[in-house]
């Protein structure tokens, strides 16, 4: 199974955060960490503030920190709503309008699909932020060359 770019950068954006010693970070600075767009972790940031895991502060001394402690940001949870947002099926058969595939009412592959994508839901949902990115470990010194402290 496959999560999308988004769930990608989402929980990338979250790692930073939870790995930072700063107390507010950029889309700038995680984009560079990480080496990717960022178009596309500013969009990650957009929705887990409106989603409500990050908090945005606008002006020179503005940017992004978490809303919540890492050990209260359910993984599987985030991944789950980016995955809803994203509005991407395992399978053509899976998606809203029943896709377009010809075998579909008497297929049972979709049904073993949705089993499957619950159980990775599930196993997911047994992780916190805290979990992935623990306080100590060398994310920080990865990303940004720092020991690691939560800020909320």
């Amino acid at each position: 199974m496959n999560i999308t770019t988004f769930s990608d950068y989402a929980l990338r954006v979250l790692i930073y955060l939870a790995s930072t010693d700063e107390p507010k970070s950029t889309a700038g600075q995680i984009a560079e960490a990480y080496d990717i767009s960022f178009h596309h972790v500013a969009k990650a940031a957009q929705w887990l503030t409106r989603s409500g895991y990050i908090k945005s502060e606008r002006g020179r001394t503005g940017g992004l920190s978490l809303n919540w402690l890492p050990k209260d940001i359910n993984v599987g949870a985030v991944l789950k709503a980016t995955e809803a947002s994203a509005g991407t099926p395992l399978v053509d058969c899976m998606k809203q309008d029943g896709g377009t595939c010809c075998i579909s009412p008497s297929c049972g592959l979709r049904f073993a699909l949705a089993e499957a994508e619950q159980a990775f839901y599930g196993a997911m949902e047994k992780f916190t932020l805290a979990d992935i990115a623990p306080e100590g470990s060398e994310i920080g010194v990865l990303l940004l060359g720092q020991t690691q402290s939560y800020h909320i």
